[in-house]
């Protein structure tokens, strides 16, 4: 259905106020900043903040439901015949080549590690954000191959490719904090994802083949 008047002037201005928050993060740090400055900046009421925002952290992690889904989105949309460890080696490599921000591989991803690990309550709210992520993805791989609630299977496959996935981005960002380019960068964690989801391959490789 077509976007009512009311809807998308709520929807933009809470991406107003998430852009506004993230600018000042990005400038004097999260913890630096407070809910009433962003208030400020948004030109809005502070309570206004936390009618589309529940605490300083969500300001932070405004896409969280988008990409707390992003790897159970993976699965459901695997190609005929395609397995969930190849679906992810396609997707991941896309990322990386394209530059998308799904896998943390894209410019400025190094400046929101550092915000993330420069405040406690990012560091818990990421790890609470990667349990989250998880445990859906488990879920979505048990419906999606149809096993029973008492296989552990689903949450083995998760687990391992979420480790990989994680490994692979945060590697890279640690070495474009260290000043590298995107371009030296690349090629050399793309050899790593194709020797990571090799590995992966040799053992669930055809875990959730889709029917074709």
């Amino acid at each position: 259905m077509e976007e009512g008047l009311r809807e998308r002037k709520k929807r933009e201005t809470r991406q107003r106020i998430a852009d506004m928050a993230m600018g000042l993060f990005m400038m004097r740090g999260f913890d630096g900043v407070t809910v009433a400055e962003v208030a400020r900046a948004a030109d809005v009421s502070v309570n206004t903040v936390f009618n589309y925002f529940r605490t300083k952290e969500d300001l932070f992690m405004d896409r969280w439901d988008e990409v707390e889904d992003l790897p159970s989105k993976v699965v459901r949309e695997r190609r005929p015949g395609e397995g969930v460890v190849a679906a992810f080696r396609r997707d991941f490599l896309d990322a990386l080549d394209t530059g998308d921000w799904r896998y943390g591989l894209n410019e400025g991803a190094e400046d929101f590690g550092r915000l993330v690990a420069g405040s406690p309550s990012l560091m818990a709210r990421m790890r609470e954000l990667e349990h989250a992520t998880d445990l859906r993805l488990a879920r979505t791989v048990e419906e999606e191959t149809g096993a029973d609630p008492d296989d552990l299977a689903p949450r083995l496959v998760a687990a391992q490719i979420l480790v990989v996935t994680r490994v692979l981005a945060r590697t890279a960002i640690l070495r474009k904090q260290a000043g590298e380019s995107w371009a030296e960068i690349r090629p050399d964690v793309r050899r790593q994802a194709e020797e990571a989801f090799d590995l992966l391959a040799d053992g669930i490789g055809d875990y959730g083949r889709a029917l074709s």
